[in-house]
């Protein structure tokens, strides 16, 4: 995920359990053979209302949306998730996707789906020689996904910070995370996508698509470089190299994971910070990052999450991790920490600095993989120009609120930028290319009958901090839309975005026109969709 992830208090989650899974062959043919164990399956596990699994598999980490379809299709091959998009095709049966199921709203609970299709039975990791490419199946989660690059190959795929969270979303809508700035977006490094997609004949059938220019799929392959999950088909593999790797050795085909990092963890206390002073501490943060965000920037090696709770919560922390590797590391953390606190006269404690090796950072640190909470409500915005004080005033409104105390309700400032703004906008679908931070808006809660409440919140602070900008981030001016894996469907309901900006234009700006011809293209029937999916033109 992200920042916050979808299932935890904004950085990650307990890593993911399981074992290793190591490659089934150094080489592959060009759709990677399946394991033995799934040759004979002749059809998809079918999981239906009176068995015992089903309630764990119709909700996923938002505990606030469950889903109540016919049946959950466990997939374990291309073939068998053919065969089960097929079936629902000739049943007239909506059908959704899980893969790690981190998804802030409910797309696929939606009672409308009567068939979703599980993909955590496909969680292979291995090398395919014939694409080049190492292959990841859609159900591996980032933990075992770093785990299995560290381990077999010293390779890094730049993702996100929760290791719980399923690749088969987070690639598809762009995935950055605490190597971005360094390594470039996740999407960045893929290469080929394989998609179970349905025709106007209403067949399905499995499409390889590359990033090759002469690739007559090409466009289907760029669609999942950032239009989000569910909306063209069901992802059953991607290939990840990077643009310039060359070679045939795994380890040289993605980018080398750093061996330590440097991490620090600093908190602030609400005593005593008023409203210019917290305006300074935020303004400071996000100068460094305009400053230091450009692709070449020394800085581009540092990552930093400034998680900024509500007064209620007593205090609040900036969780940052530098490439020990990286010339005079410890002197762009000394640099770092020493702008953000200028001028504040802010009280605050060092509660960590170490050095670490990156894979205990990426799994068990607890800057960026914390506590979950099982409900919550979330939006996001990002930051290309430093903010007016007309935001930096709200935010400090909103979290000192005396109506709303929730110590879990936060602003999440990210750091962006770096390698992730070498790219031109429309080189993937990632459309944000010249930012220099991602803001997080998220309430956490557990009471199953507060959840107006919370919502309220998070939609009142988000319109306050934009009331300039009609209530959004308008693109192309201080900000630039929002990040389509912090999905937010209150941005395609006019009663709730009343700012004339349509959805898409926040998520996808220009882009959306060309995700749309591959909509028509890949799914003419519109077979996949939910509230914030590409829409046929």
């Amino acid at each position: 995920m992200s920042a916050v992830p979808r299932r935890s208090l904004i950085g990650g989650a307990a890593a993911a359990g399981g074992a290793l899974v190591l490659p089934v062959a150094a080489t592959t043919p060009a759709r990677a053979a399946a394991p033995a164990d799934r040759a004979a399956s002749a059809e998809a596990l079918r999981i239906l209302p009176a068995d015992p699994r089903y309630p764990g598999l119709v909700s996923g980490a938002n505990q606030r949306w469950v889903g109540n379809p016919d049946c959950v299709r466990v997939v374990s091959s291309t073939d068998e998730t053919v065969r089960a998009v097929q079936e629902a095709v000739d049943k007239g049966l909506r059908v959704a996707v899980r893969s790690g199921g981190h998804c802030n709203e409910p797309f696929v609970s939606d009672p409308a789906v009567r068939v979703v299709i599980d993909m955590s039975g496909m969680s292979a990791i291995s090398y395919d020689g014939t694409r080049r490419a190492i292959a990841i199946e859609p159900g591996a989660m980032l933990g075992n996904v770093y785990r299995t690059l560290y381990k077999r190959w010293g390779v890094v795929l730049p993702g996100g910070t929760c290791p719980t969270v399923g690749v088969g979303g987070h690639i598809a809508g762009g995935g950055y995370g605490a190597l971005s700035r360094s390594r470039g977006l996740t999407v960045d490094h893929l290469y080929a996508v394989e998609v179970v997609t349905v025709g106007a004949d209403g067949r399905a059938r499995a499409v390889v698509a590359t990033r090759e220019p002469d690739d007559p799929h090409r466009e289907l392959w760029w669609a999942h470089t950032g239009a989000g999950g569910g909306n063209f088909g069901v992802v059953t593999r991607y290939w990840l190299r990077s643009p310039d790797a060359q070679g045939t050795d795994p380890a040289h085909l993605l980018p080398r994971a750093p061996s330590e990092v440097l991490l620090s963890d600093v908190v602030w206390s609400w005593e005593g910070l008023d409203e210019k002073s917290f305006t300074r501490l935020i303004g400071n943060f996000d100068a460094w990052h305009a400053r230091n965000s450009a692709p070449d920037s020394p800085g581009r090696h540092l990552y930093s999450q400034l998680k900024v709770q509500h007064r209620a919560a007593g205090s609040f922390h900036m969780c940052t991790q530098v490439d020990a590797s990286a010339a005079d590391a410890a002197k762009i953390l000394d640099e770092f920490l020493a702008a953000v606190a200028e001028g504040t006269g802010a009280t605050y404690r060092v509660a960590d600095r170490t050095r670490a090796p990156w894979m205990y950072a990426v799994t068990q640190w607890f800057g960026f993989v914390e506590a979950a909470m099982p409900r919550w409500k979330a939006k996001s915005a990002y930051v290309r120009k430093l903010m007016p004080q007309d935001q930096l005033k709200a935010m400090y409104r909103q979290l000192t609120r005396t109506d709303y105390d929730n110590p879990v309700a936060l602003i999440n400032l990210i750091s962006y930028g770096g390698r992730i703004n070498a790219a031109a906008s429309d080189a993937t679908a990632t459309a944000q290319r010249d930012c220099h931070l991602k803001l997080l808006y998220v309430s956490l809660w557990t009471d199953t009958t507060d959840d107006a409440r919370h919502e309220k919140w998070v939609r009142e602070c988000y319109q306050d901090v934009y009331a300039t900008t009609g209530g959004v981030p308008r693109t192309g001016g201080v900000n630039d839309g929002c990040y389509i894996n912090y999905a937010d469907a209150d941005l395609a309901d006019p009663a709730l975005n009343t700012s004339g900006i349509p959805w898409h234009q926040l998520y996808f700006k220009d882009n959306y026109p060309r995700l749309q011809r591959v909509k028509e293209r890949w799914d003419p029937r519109d077979l996949f969709h939910h509230a914030l999916a590409v829409r046929p033109a």
